[in-house]
């Protein structure tokens, strides 16, 4: 089975230009250990800062890849540089991806006998397993009704095994404080259990996801001091938790005397846990019953909306829930009904593409579509529907609207204009993308769309990336730069990186070099000086790289003494410093 296309366009696309940077250099270093396909899942591990590498995991479908995530905690944009590496095994040496069997396969090669032994082998090589297969066999066992109003009380899995779980997380994480490591499994793996009660509701299965849901809640209040601790906070699990109970609660048919069960535990729990339910309160409360919006639903939509009261700050949260389990029951005019009183235009406008009333979702539009989010939804969903020319004119209006992803809305409606063979309709677009993220590949493509016309959109792309002041672009800036031969504006950023950024500083230096070889000679002496007075012999091999560049420059400009008389300084300096002499040598 063959991986996806995977080129580099794709990858400087989904990372930022320092994440590409650092993991191209991780792609150099050799740090992407063996990567393995096992049907369509790519897997490799990564060396990084910590003792353990991180591991990277590639999901792909015939239409290409499906996720990508790696266990390092990396949060800011794109892809991290442990994926990044990864990615480009993938795109330059696709040849050595080793192929291994997926579990389906070995399995098929065994007996009923030797799968239990199998088992027994696993479970004794890893003791928590045990756990998980209890779990899992109980679930298997034990098939719920797939009604979606039925009793709690019919719950059909053993919270204790969830308490269990709960505990040893906590009881690791409390471990891997003591032992000092950055990251911590808290988060990840806490928010996996509660993604457990959620797959349940959403499989009908409510009860059992309420009795998992009350086993996490509980089981976090009264053991949390112990992380606490540590610093560890509870914003995020308890953010998680309150929108599980939420849809599990507005998923199934709860007597008066289970409300009042629950509504005391969960006002116990978030007193002792110093945690806000709120949201679950007002579900619990609420129900679907509630005469604003019943009215709501029947399609009487009056500016308060589904509320009778002022209207929380948890109002958006709520109405998502509800919006959630509306279109699970295929209730799709009440789930238009709720969404436009609401204000959750998004959701409105893409129900309406999905449904195929394309002229009715433009007509909204026009009046109701105030985000570059909305737009992009909208027409994502049209795009599917076939709708492409409609599409591109929401994409298009789409940019000239505030809003946060103006570059992926874009590149999306550069690429769609494309398709519609609408070349200059996707040069204004790329444009619109490069204004709030400027990327050399884009730069490229712009000159290629361009035509004859590229001296005067050449202009105002160097126009925008001088005045850009955004972090992470250094290395687009300086590509651009030495591309069109502009050696002065590179050396302006250059001059004010850290040696952090050596590669892209050595860039400039090597294009510099004939161009203005006294402010190599200036810049690289004063790093690796610096480097050498500090005496810090691990950081040796950089200073002789720096020194190399002053070689080369005073060479090039002819001053071969000033050289010789400068590395004579420096030996008579540094005499002592064994290491860096023996390094100095070949200088």
């Amino acid at each position: 089975m063959s991986i996806p296309q995977i080129s580099e366009f794709t990858i400087r696309r989904h990372a930022n230009a320092k994440s590409f940077q650092r993991g191209e250099a991780y792609y150099e270093a050799g740090a992407v250990n063996a990567v393995i396909q096992r049907g369509h899942l790519l897997q490799a591990d990564v060396a990084g800062t910590q003792a353990r590498p991180y591991h990277v995991n590639l999901s792909f479908d015939s239409s290409g890849l499906t996720s990508v995530n790696c266990t390092c905690a990396y949060d800011f944009e794109g892809w991290c540089k442990h994926i990044v590496a990864t990615m480009l095994v993938c795109a330059r040496n696709s040849e050595n991806i080793e192929q291994r069997p997926t579990l389906e396969q070995l399995l098929n090669q065994l007996d009923h006998i030797q799968t239990q032994r199998l088992l027994q082998e696993l479970v004794a090589e890893y003791p928590p397993l045990i756990e998980a297969i209890d779990r899992h066999v109980s679930w298997m066992t034990n098939p719920a009704d797939k009604q979606t109003t039925i009793s709690v009380r019919r719950s059909t899995i053993d919270p204790a095994q969830f308490r269990r779980q709960v505990r040893q997380i906590l009881k690791d994480t409390v471990r891997y404080f003591e032992e000092g490591y950055e990251e911590d499994p808290i988060g990840e793996e806490l928010l996996s259990v509660v993604q457990t009660a959620v797959d349940f509701s959403e499989r009908g299965e409510s009860e059992n996801a309420i009795a998992i849901l009350s086993a996490i809640t509980s089981t976090c209040a009264e053991n949390w001091d112990d992380v606490a601790e540590y610093g560890a906070e509870n914003d995020e699990i308890v953010g998680e938790l309150n929108e599980a109970w939420c849809e599990a609660i507005l998923s199934v048919e709860l007597t008066p005397e289970e409300k009042v069960d629950i509504q005391i535990n969960l006002e116990a729990w978030q007193d002792e846990w110093n945690a806000d339910f709120g949201l679950v309160m007002e579900a619990l409360r609420q129900g679907w019953d509630y005469p604003p919006l019943l009215q709501v639903l029947q399609g009487n939509i009056t500016e308060r909306g589904a509320w009778e009261e002022d209207v929380p700050d948890y109002a958006d949260d709520l109405a998502l829930i509800r919006l959630k389990i509306l279109e699970r029951q295929e209730r799709y005019q009440e789930y238009l009904y709720l969404a436009e009183a609401e204000g959750q235009t998004e959701q409105y406008l893409t129900m309406l593409g999905r449904l195929g009333r394309v002229e009715e979702a433009i007509d909204a539009a026009q009046t109701q579509m105030n985000s570059m989010e909305e737009a992009f939804a909208l027409a994502k969903t049209l795009s599917v529907q076939g709708a492409l020319q409609q599409a591109l004119n929401i994409a298009q209006s789409g940019l000239n609207l505030p809003g946060n992803c103006q570059y992926e809305l874009g590149i999306w409606t550069s690429d769609l204009a494309l398709e519609w063979g609408n070349s200059e309709a996707a040069l204004l677009a790329i444009k619109a993308a490069f204004q709030v993220k400027p990327s050399f590949v884009d730069y490229q493509k712009m000159t290629e769309l361009a035509g004859e016309n590229w001296e005067s959109v050449k202009t105002d792309l160097l126009r925008i990336i001088r005045a850009y002041s955004g972090w992470g672009t250094e290395s687009a800036k300086v590509d651009i730069f030495l591309h069109e031969g502009l050696i002065d504006d590179a050396i302006a950023i250059a001059s004010e990186l850290s040696s952090d950024h050596s590669e892209l500083i050595h860039q400039v230096m090597d294009a510099a070099i004939p161009h203005n070889p006294g402010w190599v000679i200036a810049n690289a002496r004063h790093r690796a000086e610096k480097i050498m007075d500090a005496g810090k012999a691990e950081y040796y091999y950089y200073a002789v790289e720096w020194l190399k560049k002053v070689r080369n420059a005073y060479l090039e400009s002819g001053k071969k003494a000033d050289w010789l008389s400068y590395r004579e300084n420096l030996i008579q300096t540094h005499a002592r410093k064994h290491k860096l002499m023996g390094m100095f040598k070949p200088l």
